[in-house]
Formats: C-alpha cells, structure tokens, sequence
C-alpha cells in the first residue's frame, strides 16, 4: 500500500487536506470520492533526497517554458514520449531540471502516467499544468496540451517579468529613501545640531521643528541597537504573516481598494481567469475540476474564494457565466463573452480572446501605474529632505535675526 496526500473541497466549498492509503492514485482518489469530498491535488508521499529537494525550489519559469515548447514539437513529430524526455534531460543546461527529469523518467520507464509523475514535483509543475497533461494523455492529444501549456506558460512569464520591470525603479526609489533617511538622522543631523548649539549657545531656543528632528537624531543614536534588530525582526514576521491564509486575505483585499493598484491587480487575475480556464477547459478537463485548479492558480486570494463560492452554484445547474455576473470583481464584458461561449459550445476560444484583450490591458495599466508611483516616490522624497532642510534652516534663521538685532 501506497500513502497518498490529498487537497479536496467539501460540499460547502471548504478546503481540507489529508492523507489516505491506497494501491495506486485512482483507487486514492475512489476513497476520497468517498468520503463526500471532491479532489483536486492527490498526489503519492514520497521520501526526496536533499538533491531533488533542492532542484525543485531551483527549477526557473522560462526553463519550464523552454522544456515544454520542445517536448511538444518532438512528440508532434513523432518521437515517443520517453525518448523526448530522455533526450531533452541530457541536453538540458539547467541541473535543477536535469534531476528532475531524471525522477520523471524513471516513473514513465516504470509505466506512471507522465501526469502522475510530474505531480511529485509541485514546487516545479503547477496542478493546472499537472492537470492539462493529464486530460492530454486520457484523451490522446498529448502534443496539442503541450503546445496550449507552452503558449500560457510564455504569456505567465511575460506578465511576471513586466511585473518586476515595473517594480523595480519604485522599489530602488524606497531603498534609497529608507537609507537616505538612516544616513541623514545618524551621521548628518547630530553634526547639524552640534553646530547650531555651539552658534547660539546652550540656552538658544530652537524651532520645535528642529528639536522634534534633534530628539529622533538622538533616540536613534542611542538605540540604534535595539531599532535595528527590531525593524529586521519586524520586516521578517509581516512577509511570512502576508504568506498565511489571513494576511494573504487581507492583502488581496487591500490591493484591490487601491486606486491604480487595483485596476492592475484586477486585469493580471481576469487574464489569469480566462488563460487557465479556457486552457483547461479546451483540453477536456471537466467544468467543475477546471474551476477549482483555476481558482487556486490565480495568485489573488479574494478572486479564489469567488471562483470556489461559484461551484457549488454551477453543481446545481447554473451557468457559470450567471454565477459571476452578479460578482463585481468581475467586468461586465467576462460573463458576456463567457455567455456567448456557453451557447455557442466554444467557451475555449472565447476565452483566449479574453484573455489576449486583457493581457494587452495589464500592460497600459502597468505602465499607467509606473507614471504614477515615480512622480510619488520623487514627492515623499522631496518632502523628507525638505522636512530634515527646514529642522536646519529655521535654527540659523532665528540666530541671523539674533545677531543683526
């Protein structure tokens, strides 16, 4: 007997997650079944050595992109399936996917599913990739899924890296600020306030201002090692709080109440949405599975549980573009052009043109939103420099006005 691990969802939408023990993978998912659970990630528990650990954190997005777009062409030439993969691990320049294709070929020479073997590597297969293959090799057209995985995983990749692109000159703009801050209190203003001391004597009166900026000068100076640890124990709890399920809620929901960041935010998971569904749904996989490997495919929490909360409505006979009319996370136009696709019989192709117009979206918001943080990060920039020039500035004013007088 096999341990297997599973993600599943209850008839109420919730998610569990559990372990059951079976001779292969179908008669786990059959023991699932039958507990009144629908399962949407089962996959065999497995001993990994440290290497293959290692390479599956390693494993980068394009050299997965890479991979597929050759596994499709020499499996639409003909080649078969383990002669492909056993000539793309040994021309590979990645050894993170070498390794791992190593593990993967031995599951296909042993006779595993190539889905089933790509499961075991989570960290590097996606479950909407998991499961594209899957429906590909249930219904034959292995090649046809991999040319539709290699097609969505270039459009991920494109949006991500004009994600970072567009991130990173804000992001430069606040480290700098974040250390001109540092700098200016710990070394320039002490000199600052010394000088000014010495100009109008121990009993001058100073701007209040100016002893405002003084007093945070010195706290720091005396506590630097105390605020320093503090502000990097800080930093370290809020990024693993934002990776739990609540401050991932939290966050999502912020973001999209943001002016500017919520249209951005917005348009990446309604092309998100359209890509995988359509994906799934034009490589066979049924409407109910599809939905729930979209749902956890889209990287934005409140999108997810909308998408969740519309499946038990969709079990009971609604048209999923009814559903997600009435939601206003989604635009008007998706559930028109999802409408169209349900009665026409064609929800796949409708939706890849969704999915290129918002696409194309995504980029002039992007761009909209870099021309809007630049002029603010150059204004709280300004503002602190100006704030740290005047603390200096109304001090020597006063003593001027003193010594003229």
């Amino acid at each position: 007997m096999t341990q297997f691990s599973y993600q599943a969802t209850k008839n109420d939408g919730s998610k569990v997650t559990g372990q059951v023990e079976a001779t292969d993978r179908s008669s786990a998912v059959k023991l699932i079944v039958k507990q009144q659970l629908k399962p949407f990630l089962v996959e065999e528990v497995k001993e990994r050595n440290t290497l293959s650990f290692i390479s599956n954190k390693k494993v980068k997005s394009d050299q997965i992109v890479i991979f597929t777009r050759e596994l499709s062409a020499m499996v639409s030439a003909g080649v078969p399936l383990l002669r492909a993969l056993t000539s793309l691990q040994s021309h590979t320049e990645s050894q993170a996917l070498k390794t791992v294709l190593e593990s993967v070929i031995r599951d296909v020479e042993s006779g595993s599913p190539l889905g089933d073997s790509l499961e075991k590597f989570p960290g590097t297969f996606s479950s909407v990739y998991i499961n594209m293959v899957r429906a590909g090799e249930a219904a034959g057209i292995l090649d046809e899924i991999l040319k539709r995985l290699a097609m969505q995983q270039e459009k991920n990749a494109t949006i991500r890296k004009k994600i970072k692109s567009a991130m990173t000159y804000p992001m430069v703009l606040i480290g700098i600020t974040i250390l001109a801050f540092f700098g200016l209190m710990l070394f320039v203003i002490p000199q600052i306030g010394k000088i000014i001391k010495d100009l109008g004597g121990p009993d001058a009166e100073l701007p209040s201002l100016t002893v405002m900026m003084l007093g945070i000068s010195g706290f720091m100076i005396q506590f630097w090692y105390i605020i320093i640890p503090l502000v990097v124990v800080g930093i370290i709890f809020l990024l693993r709080w934002l990776r739990t399920p609540n401050g991932k809620l939290i966050l999502h929901t912020v973001m999209l109440r943001i002016p500017g960041i919520k249209t951005v935010v917005t348009k990446i998971a309604i092309a998100r949405f359209a890509r995988t569904f359509s994906a799934l749904i034009g490589a066979g996989v049924a409407v109910l599975e599809a939905l729930e490997v979209t749902a956890h495919s889209l990287g934005n929490v409140v999108y997810e549980k909308a998408l969740l909360d519309a499946i038990p409505e969709v079990q009971n006979g609604k048209m999923l573009s009814a559903v997600i009319s009435t939601n206003p996370l989604f635009p008007a136009i998706v559930p028109q052009m999802l409408s169209v696709g349900e009665e026409t019989g064609q929800t796949d192709t409708v939706l890849v043109k969704v999915a290129d117009f918002y696409e194309e979206e995504v980029d002039v918001a992007i761009e909209g939103l870099s021309s809007i943080i630049e002029p603010v990060m150059i204004v709280v920039m300004g503002g602190m420099v100006g704030l740290i020039a005047a603390s200096v500035m109304l001090p020597i004013a006063n003593l001027s006005q003193t010594i003229k007088s």
